[in-house]
């Protein structure tokens, strides 16, 4: 398959003012590539303005729902050699995709098929409503690279979980299952893995029904109850993930995790 005929690494289709999101790089587990960070920013900031949508679901193909960062392309693609040839003093903002999903207008149903580690557990914690298939697994893993959560762990994790569990899940980095999951409140329902859809499919429809402007205002509402700016900490939390990224700490995470082994980090 050339590149021109390649599956789009986001699909998004619209239905009955419904948008289903999904994440399509399924052999990956739904990694993230720069490629696909910008199609789920561009993919959400449109949705956002979009009249004719009231809800959006967003899930992943088949075996998971996100893997997170791309490991390889992030270690060897022009992102790593960006990142290695950026000045100490670079000013970072929010990742983009990360406020895209956050200031989306419509309600947002993240269906959870299946794992959802770093990067992609952060991006459920964007959602307003969680659900989870029972096959779901859930990880904050930054600490096991020798890095910190995006905006999600540190501004909208504590919100959902309560801070003291949000501490434990970044501080271990432990993978949680979607049971667990459940107890602690980061969904707010476990199915089947063939009822998932239906299930989110259903609510979002329920949703829909609604009056656009009042869910739009409603969601609002929500937004401004939770404390701090997420810009602010964004723009933190990126600055920091750029200095520990240039660590041997974070490279020994990574090559670890790249061979198969358990790693040996010396704090520096």
């Amino acid at each position: 398959m050339t590149d021109s005929q390649k599956e789009p690494v986001i699909l998004c289709d619209i239905a009955n003012h419904v948008a289903t999101v999904t994440l399509n790089r399924p052999e990956q587990r739904n990694a993230l590539t720069v490629e696909a960070y910008d199609l789920l920013e561009a993919t959400f900031r449109d949705l956002s303005s979009n009249d004719d949508v009231r809800c959006v679901v967003l899930t992943g193909t088949d075996p998971g729902f996100c893997s997170g960062d791309d490991v390889r392309e992030m270690m060897t693609g022009e992102k790593a050699e960006a990142r290695n040839n950026a000045p100490p003093t670079v000013r970072h903002e929010i990742t983009p995709a990360a406020d895209a999903v956050l200031s989306c207008e419509k309600p947002v149903i993240a269906a959870i098929n299946g794992a959802a580690i770093g990067w992609g557990m952060e991006l459920t914690t964007f959602a307003d409503i969680r659900i989870a298939s029972e096959k779901a697994k859930f990880s904050e893993m930054f600490i096991k690279r020798g890095l910190i959560c995006d905006v999600g762990g540190f501004y909208r994790l504590p919100s959902i979980v309560g801070p003291s569990k949000a501490a434990e899940l970044l501080f271990t980095g432990d993978v949680i299952d979607a049971q667990e999951a459940l107890r602690i409140g980061l969904v707010g329902e476990v199915t089947s893995h063939e009822q998932l859809m239906p299930r989110a499919n259903d609510m979002a429809a329920r949703i829909a029904v609604n009056p656009p402007l009042a869910l739009r205002h409603m969601k609002e509402g929500l937004r401004r109850v939770a404390l701090g700016d997420p810009h602010e900490i964004g723009a933190w939390a990126i600055e920091k993930i750029h200095y520990l990224m240039k660590t041997q700490d974070h490279k020994e995470g990574v090559a670890s995790f790249l061979e198969k082994r358990a790693p040996i980090f010396k704090g520096r």
